[in-house]
């Protein structure tokens, strides 16, 4: 089984993401999501926010296509193996489908900011915190 490659994304900037801390000899890489980025109108302050948070990390920053990086990276890298950490965003589910028809991919359960059942606007922090506030502080 060749070494794994680690896709870092947008739900888990941390240098503590669990994939990084089970894989730490392993290349890593994260993807600025194109298409993401063009749908949702982030602010600049968040991609700012966001690239500080991976100046942190060992990883490779890339741009384009995430599945088409992602997999361009394992390749060169000698690998076919994927480890990446979960995320409740269903754009995230789609690009692990299509991933998934091209390498072996493992996602690695991570444990959740806060226990919330409802709808979560996750475009704006701020939408989001104020819908989980209480809960993550008790």
């Amino acid at each position: 089984m060749s070494q794994p490659i680690v896709w870092v994304h947008g739900d888990c900037l941390s240098p503590d993401n669990p994939a990084l801390l089970a894989y730490p000899d392993a290349p890593a890489i994260f993807v600025w999501d194109d298409a993401l980025l063009a749908s949702m109108g982030i602010a600049l302050k968040r991609i700012a926010f966001m690239y500080e948070c991976l100046l942190e990390m060992p990883v490779t920053i890339r741009r384009g296509d995430v599945v088409e990086a992602v997999a361009r990276f394992a390749v060169a890298h000698g690998s076919d193996r994927v480890i990446t950490v979960e995320s409740v965003s269903p754009r995230f589910r789609t690009i692990c489908t299509t991933l998934a028809s091209q390498v072996s991919l493992e996602v690695l359960p991570i444990e959740p900011f806060v226990e919330y059942d409802g709808a979560i606007d996750l475009k704006r922090f701020s939408r989001y915190w104020r819908v989980v506030r209480d809960n993550a502080l008790e």
